[in-house]
């Protein structure tokens, strides 16, 4: 059985074996940087989300403390 293989048999089983690491890294990059999540059309750009302290923590709605 392994004297039946011819020459350049184990080039092309190195190219194969290259050629499916090269297609399996391109997918790779593709998972990880294709955005997966659902887009809207028409979505308003991101924005600053600006948050603020109260002025008197007593003044919080539910009692004071």
């Amino acid at each position: 059985m392994a004297g039946d293989a011819g020459p350049g048999t184990a080039g092309r089983e190195l190219f194969l074996v290259l050629a499916v690491a090269v297609v399996g890294l391109l997918l790779a990059v593709v998972a990880a940087f294709t955005p997966w999540h659902a887009a809207v059309v028409g979505s308003a750009p991101a924005g600053l989300v600006e948050m603020h302290v109260p002025d008197d923590p007593g003044s919080a709605p539910g009692g004071s403390h």
